[in-house]
């Protein structure tokens, strides 16, 4: 991808700003549905997030008190400033969603306009309001009208590559009074597939009167660097990229603030907080759904280790937390062994993860 952009761009508000919120080009965990819980944030606030999000969270769940719902709002000191996302149809079911969301201790409110998910956008909320650029404005004028914190959008570029019509919505945002953008570079119909639209995305951020955040297709620190160069975003919001792999902030901010990255994380490491992060799941959701919720992220910590569809097998099926750790102390151990044996690499194994680009060291 060829940068589109006048070096002048590169230059452009050194600073993001989303109300009394002041940040330096700002690396954040992306909204995902089942992986931004409150065990998955703290781990990459540790790991350097600038700012974290929520799961996205229904409208209607939120009316109707939902306990699933509510819980997803429980936050801790440590992941601050944290920022819920919501979604819905409803200009009045989203504005009063977003009243209760801004009684927790919010940084901002945002608004998912780009969720592809059948569930959600096919109910008519999420990336299908890119069809009804009417309503997706008026439904955030009404959430903006709703609360006093700063409220923002997630959004695509437009449903599908014949109707990108995000140039068209971006200043109707801004007159309704979002305070920032987040932008994936993809339209709804491509989902996840193919390579995310950096140029698209830099032509979102030349024409923004207010902060634009680039999403989409940012696997490794050197991603990150490259779509701050590429765009010239304000700053960028990390998804899949980040699922067994929260290192990639901190990697990100030592780069940007160096020009090199001294974090390079090894099984050890890996292990470690995959560890960790199964402990604080168990903490938080109890011993059996948090040890059941932990199975899908198994293949992304050990990706590119020797003979891991084995030891995932075993992973997946073991109900017990105690005995979980267990297995990965014990491949901990194997792992050792093979590096001694100068064998590491030999038996190397990609599972069916969300990047090929995601390399053990």
């Amino acid at each position: 991808m060829s940068c589109l952009l006048p070096w002048r761009k590169l230059l452009r508000r050194p600073d993001m700003r989303i109300d009394s919120f002041e940040m330096q080009r700002p690396v954040m965990l992306a909204p995902m549905e089942e992986v931004s819980d409150r065990s998955f944030r703290k781990i990459c606030k540790r790991f350097g997030a600038d700012v974290v999000y929520s799961e996205f969270i229904s409208a209607e769940a939120l009316r109707r008190q939902v306990d699933a719902s509510l819980r997803k709002m429980v936050f801790d000191d440590d992941e601050a400033p944290v920022v819920i996302q919501i979604f819905g149809n409803s200009a009045e079911a989203m504005a009063e969603a977003a009243v209760i969301a801004a009684s927790c201790n919010l940084a901002w409110i945002d608004i998912n306009f780009g969720c592809p998910a059948k569930k959600v956008a096919g109910k008519g909320a999420g990336a299908a309001l890119l069809r009804e650029p009417d309503k997706m404005v008026s439904i955030a004028a009404a959430v903006v009208r709703a609360v006093d914190i700063p409220v923002t959008v997630k959004t695509r570029l437009g449903w599908d590559r014949e109707s990108i019509n995000i140039l068209d919505i971006l200043p109707r945002l801004e007159d309704a009074g979002v305070q920032a953008l987040a932008i994936h570079g993809r339209t709804r119909s491509e989902m996840y597939r193919g390579v995310a639209d950096w140029d698209w995305i830099a032509r979102v951020c030349d024409k923004a009167s207010i902060p634009v955040i680039a999403n989409g297709d940012i696997w490794c620190a050197r991603d990150a660097e490259a779509m701050f160069r590429h765009t010239g975003a304000d700053g960028i919001m990390i998804g899949r990229g980040s699922i067994g792999n929260p290192f990639i902030f901190r990697q990100t901010r030592e780069l940007l603030a160096g020009g090199r990255i001294d974090m390079l994380p090894d099984y050890h490491d890996r292990i470690a907080v995959a560890i960790e992060h199964l402990q604080l799941s168990v903490r938080y959701k109890g011993e059996r759904k948090g040890t059941l919720e932990m199975r899908r992220h198994y293949a992304t910590y050990l990706k590119g280790l020797p003979k891991v569809s084995k030891v995932r097998d075993k992973l997946v099926r073991e109900e017990s937390w105690q005995n979980v750790i267990g297995i990965l102390q014990e491949y901990e151990a194997e792992c050792e062994r093979y590096e001694k044996e100068g064998r590491l690499r030999d038996y190397a194994e990609f599972l069916n993860d969300h990047s090929k680009r995601l390399v053990l060291k």
